[in-house]
């Protein structure tokens, strides 16, 4: 394993301070590093020494025998269940990284929540009032080619259920949303099984896109009445609460331009702080050159290296199919709140080679303060972009690169292609790498979701 690499910034809010030294002896679960502020703790994920403190990382030297044992939180006798998953150190681990003992926080019994607010959905009654506290678990697995979330329900449905549980009984929600696609066959029939006698806790069937939440840009779910946690990171308060298990390893997906093929490789409970090459490693290694090496997901990822370090909120590491070169041609680049920001589709231009000319931003996609990331103001109601196709056409384009997400792509193809301009979506160097269609035009209606009552 040699050296692992916990960065302090692993979650939403500041970087921790270490509180170890270097030299000192740790054990899978040995508290490392603080939270300054808005964050949460970091532990070891391996037995080892530490060798090196930098500004943003504490470098541990793994010793060659790694027992399973592990060093429990360390809490009271009379510690709360919120109590465990905050001194756990569990954060949103399908890449938010919101801490979740701060969103976890909240009494969704009495939120007293009023009108429905209209911008939500302007077709419900005046006086619709919410019935319920909800935690709504995100089973999807948004980006697609990766599968670690599905497989943890598969193998570990009954941590998936005890984490869904602990969670109601913190917020005191009275219900719970399992969303989950409904191209998931296997996971589909575990979870039947597992709820047969869980009345409060429903599936909702989604199709295969990659999905958009109906909230106004400034609001929280909490506006919604409710919760919105990972798969995982619903494993992780199971395991807090059971087990006083750290938030110590991270369940991953490693797919692509790999020997042996482009199938997918699940590893489960890899240790915070292995590097992305290791793990490239593991599922074979890159077959002949590559595009560049992505973590995360397609839609939302970011380039990286293969010395970079995996924290808690990796979801995925893709390794991708060469660029097209296209030789110096005008390109313009169209920006939307689903995908990745300008500086991404910038860096996307330039290793196919193509010179930025124009650059436009989806008239829903909003910046709630300078600086930060985009919102939709409408998902799922993207407007025809007519207007932004005829700026690249006008300013010389003769390609484009879109960041939209399954249903908006329509709008897009809908005019570009007649005008002349040659579409890529930032997406398609990753799809061509793990066997998944291109977005486009989208083929499938949303309306093919339903819930589903055990």
């Amino acid at each position: 394993m040699g050296k692992v690499q916990l960065l302090l910034r692993q979650h939403v809010g500041a970087p921790c301070a270490p509180c170890v030294e270097v030299g000192a002896d740790v054990k899978k679960g040995t508290l490392i590093a603080t939270p300054t502020g808005l964050g949460a703790n970091i532990f070891s994920s391996v037995y080892g020494k530490v060798t090196e403190i930098t500004d943003d990382s504490i470098i541990i030297e793994a010793a060659d025998e790694q027992p399973d044992e592990f060093v429990p939180i360390d809490v009271p006798a009379d510690a709360t269940k919120l109590d465990m998953v905050k001194a756990a150190g569990i954060v949103g681990m399908g890449g938010a990284g919101f801490p979740t003992g701060v969103k976890l926080g909240i009494d969704l019994s009495a939120t007293e929540m009023g009108e429905m607010d209209p911008e939500i959905n302007p077709e419900l009654p005046a006086d619709f009032k919410i019935e319920h506290g909800y935690i709504l678990v995100n089973a999807a697995e948004c980006e697609p080619g990766l599968e670690h979330n599905i497989r943890q329900i598969e193998e570990q449905c009954d941590k998936v259920i005890a984490g869904i549980k602990y969670s109601m009984e913190i917020t005191k929600a009275d219900k719970c949303i399992i969303a989950i696609k409904k191209k998931n066959h296997k996971a589909i029939k575990t979870l039947q099984a597992a709820l047969a006698n869980e009345l409060d806790i429903i599936m909702h069937l989604m199709p295969d896109i990659y999905p958009m939440v109906n909230l106004t840009t400034v609001q929280l779910p909490s506006a919604a009445r409710s919760v919105v946690l990972n798969l995982e990171t619903i494993c992780k308060i199971a395991e807090a609460i059971d087990e006083k298990k750290p938030c110590i390893s991270k369940n991953l997906t490693v797919r692509g331009k790999l020997v042996g093929g482009n199938e997918a490789h699940v590893f489960m409970d890899v240790p915070v702080g292995v590097s992305v090459g290791e793990l490239i490693e593991r599922a074979g290694g890159i077959d002949g050159k590559y595009g560049e090496i992505i973590m995360g997901g397609a839609f939302t990822g970011k380039s990286t290296e293969m010395d970079a370090p995996i924290t808690k909120t990796t979801g995925g590491i893709l390794v991708t199919v060469e660029f097209p070169d296209l030789h110096g041609a005008n390109m313009g680049l169209l920006v939307c709140a689903c995908g990745g920001s300008e500086e991404r589709m910038r860096e996307l231009a330039e290793k196919m080679n193509a010179k930025v000319v124009s650059v436009a931003r989806c008239k829903q996609a909003i910046e709630n303060k300078p600086g930060a990331p985009l919102k939709c103001l409408r998902p799922g109601n993207c407007p025809g972009q007519v207007k932004n196709n005829m700026q690249f056409k006008k300013d010389g384009c003769e390609y484009i690169v879109i960041g939209n997400c399954s249903d908006c792509s329509n709008t897009v193809m809908a005019s570009g292609p007649k005008m002349g301009l040659k579409v890529f979506h930032q997406t398609d160097h990753a799809m061509r790498s793990v066997g998944h269609a291109l977005y486009r035009s989208l083929k499938v209606s949303k309306q093919v979701s339903q819930d589903i009552d055990f």
